[in-house]
């Protein structure tokens, strides 16, 4: 017989020893029945005569229950979670500018050039196309203009989603990035109720005002979003916030604001106009001095409208008490 017919049958004998030896961790070695793992107890027992096979065993699921699979999904640790802010999801390797090691010891002068040379090749392996360069570009710029206009995570996060169908959609061809990236956030942050007006964008982005509504308005269109037109009386925290108004103020702004809707005054208006005219009107039923100049700083809109809306605003008001 040859080396490789001995080989073939050595190998056919292990396998076949092999599929014994699982057969009979399967049942039983008394009664033959079924085994049965107790994951509380840390057992493996005979679900027939009740023996316990194997004992103190290693739990290697997590220190936590959950009573649905939404709440398992929710408190799974498998890592840091996933975002869309990050052109790779947050899944790569980042490696820290502080030149230290673990015990929070500096780095040698030839340890500080490997880690510099270390964080380019990382740098380089993580956007490996041009699709990755673009949207590292866009994401890092949307997470900028955000963090300038105040707007919070959940706001970004749709941002980045939106720029994402964009590019999937090929939209970007013949505009900037910063233009999409723009109009991705001003559409977010419109359909959080978180809104910001034109010109509050225009002051941090890179392009000009006039492309940012044109892209955005081609966006919109081109992606089907579902975006309300802004409500003037989301601007009025904020607006009051700045000018350090009381809650009394505030709440007469709101209830400005709320008759002109019934009156239909808001009809084709700014709601930044008319949300400006209200803290105004507010902060005098209130008693408190406030200037029109003040407020034009605050909302960035000229005086003349807020003296427009002003009047707008107490006419409805008039208007409703005498009906």
């Amino acid at each position: 017989m040859s080396d490789t017919t001995l080989r073939s049958h050595e190998r056919a004998n292990q396998r076949e020893s092999t599929t014994d030896e699982e057969t009979k961790t399967d049942v039983c070695p008394e009664c033959g029945g079924g085994l049965v793992t107790d994951s509380e107890r840390g057992e493996t027992v005979c679900g027939e005569c009740g023996l316990v096979v194997e004992e103190d065993e290693i739990d290697p699921g997590p220190e936590w229950r959950a009573f649905d699979a939404a709440e398992k999904d929710q408190k799974s640790r498998v890592g840091a979670p996933t975002t869309n802010m990050m052109h790779d999801k947050g899944l790569s390797t980042n490696i820290g500018w502080q030149d230290k090691d673990a015990y929070g010891n500096s780095l040698s002068s030839r340890q500080r050039e490997k880690m510099q040379r270390l964080r380019t090749w990382n740098e380089r392996f993580r956007t490996r196309d041009s699709k990755e360069r673009n949207l590292k570009q866009a994401l890092g710029e949307i997470d900028r203009m955000a963090s300038a206009l105040g707007l919070p995570e959940n706001v970004r996060e749709t941002a980045s989603v939106i720029y994402r169908r964009a590019l999937d959609e090929n939209l970007l061809p013949g505009r900037s990035i910063e233009g999409v990236a723009t109009a991705s956030l001003y559409a977010a942050a419109r359909q959080a109720g978180n809104p910001r007006s034109l010109d509050e964008i225009d002051n941090v982005s890179r392009v000009e005002k006039d492309e940012v509504a044109r892209t955005y308005r081609y966006v919109v269109r081109e992606l089907k979003l579902e975006v309300k037109p802004a409500d003037p009386t989301s601007y009025v925290p904020r607006f009051a916030s700045d000018l350090e108004l009381t809650e009394e103020a505030e709440r007469h702004a709101r209830d400005l604001l709320e008759n002109a809707k019934q009156e239909g005054v808001h009809s084709g208006k700014s709601p930044v106009g008319l949300a400006a005219a209200a803290i105004y009107a507010a902060s005098l039923l209130a008693n408190e001095k406030v200037t029109q100049n003040e407020v034009s700083e605050v909302a960035n809109i000229s005086e003349v409208t807020i003296r427009n809306r002003y009047h707008e605003l107490l006419e409805a008001k008039q208007d409703i008490r005498t009906a």
